[in-house]
């Protein structure tokens, strides 16, 4: 898989505290993953949660 090829992908962020999390859920297929790092870093754990989502759709 590469560029936009994955369909449709829903990302969800939850804080709590000074830590937030990813998941990013694979609408398709149900698969989900998600990511967990300091609140700045938003746009990195949503690249993150991406990533790993694109990687556990290849291992399927």
């Amino acid at each position: 898989m590469s560029g936009d090829d994955l369909g449709e992908v829903i990302v969800e962020f939850v804080r709590n505290g000074a830590y937030l999390k990813c998941s990013a859920i694979h609408v398709a297929t149900g698969v989900e993953v998600s990511a967990v790092g300091p609140v700045a870093e938003r746009h990195g754990l949503e690249r993150i949660a991406v990533a790993k989502l694109r990687r556990a759709l290849e291992r399927r």
